[in-house]
């Protein structure tokens, strides 16, 4: 009697941890959605880069800027990408989602400081 209560205890033991690893490394992570607005990343960008160009005294601060807007535009899809392997979590378009939920995750902050690192 004592075997089957320890076999079944153990059984238990076991069903239940794999169970618990299954939801925490497979099922949550797959609920989670990471959310960027793009639209306002380049709403900001731009608005800098045009105070940049007509603040520009000379030839040398618009080439300046303009060189500041072409390492942002080859830094903006490399930082879309590394960004779901940073969250392990599915990154959609803001404007795709119809709602928020519990699992949503706003990866906007994330992105403009990616940005700004460069």
């Amino acid at each position: 009697m004592k075997q089957i209560a320890l076999s079944a205890a153990i059984s238990l033991l076991l069903t239940s941890g794999g169970l618990l690893a299954y939801d925490r490394l497979v099922a949550r992570p797959a609920q989670r959605i990471g959310v960027v607005d793009v639209s306002e990343v380049y709403r900001q960008k731009e608005t800098e880069f045009a105070a940049l160009i007509t603040a520009g005294r000379n030839e040398d601060d618009r080439q300046r800027a303009m060189d500041l807007a072409a390492s942002f535009a080859r830094r903006l899809p490399q930082a879309l990408e590394e960004l779901p392997r940073e969250c392990s979590c599915l990154v959609v378009m803001k404007s795709a989602l119809a709602g928020p939920t519990l699992h949503t995750i706003d990866l906007t902050p994330r992105l403009k400081a990616k940005l700004e690192q460069t």
